[in-house]
């Protein structure tokens, strides 16, 4: 009988630990620009779960997006995205990090300009920071643009989520000139370099 109810509680931890690994998530935090286009591609791949528009980086705290804009507050317009990593890796992001905006432009992406639209990896832990710098370092050493990465990688403090207004902006503004002639483009660049790694 001991036997039996000792398989019995090895089989429920076994179990338990399966499903936890299954069930586990992680999270990146990027900055691309803006984080309206940044939110549109990363929602796209398969393994991610949320993705959330705010504000990070920054010395005020609670910061409105108003203020973001002034460029005063030292915040990046950034996203958190939680992901599975059964599904979709730490690598695979930053992969998708350096397709998803020009990481050679210091304080700018496009007519977005200033410091809020930086270009920026806010690492979670050391296995974070030590893979983006590891990337960073190969991708200008294989000169795979034009000029050298600026992408600052800086650890994570607070996130400030953004107003309501600003999640899933894309898929709720579609038919906004800025979305339209914008994000759309990108959108579509990005959904064909990871076709395979789409949600369906």
């Amino acid at each position: 009988m001991k036997r039996i109810f000792l398989s019995i509680i090895l089989l429920a931890t076994a179990l338990t630990t399966f499903a936890s690994k299954r069930n586990r998530t992680d999270t990146a935090t990027f900055a691309t620009g803006c984080f309206w286009c940044t939110e549109a591609k990363f929602q796209q791949l398969k393994g991610v779960k949320n993705v959330t528009s705010g504000f990070t980086g920054g010395h005020v705290a609670n910061p409105s997006y108003k203020l973001v804009c002034t460029g005063t507050t030292g915040h990046a317009e950034a996203c958190n995205i939680v992901y599975d990593p059964s599904v979709i890796t730490y690598d695979e992001l930053l992969e998708a990090f350096f397709v998803a905006h020009d990481p050679t432009q210091l304080n700018k992406q496009g007519n977005d300009v200033g410091t809020q639209y930086r270009s920026a990896i806010f690492y979670h832990n050391t296995s974070q920071k030590q893979k983006a710098d590891y990337y960073i370092k190969k991708l200008n050493t294989e000169k795979a643009y034009k000029s050298d990465i600026v992408t600052q990688v800086t650890p994570y403090t607070v996130f400030y989520k953004a107003e309501d207004y600003h999640q899933n902006y894309f898929s709720q503004n579609s038919g906004q000139p800025y979305c339209k002639y914008v994000i759309q483009p990108e959108l579509d660049k990005f959904k064909k370099v990871f076709k395979d790694k789409l949600k369906k």
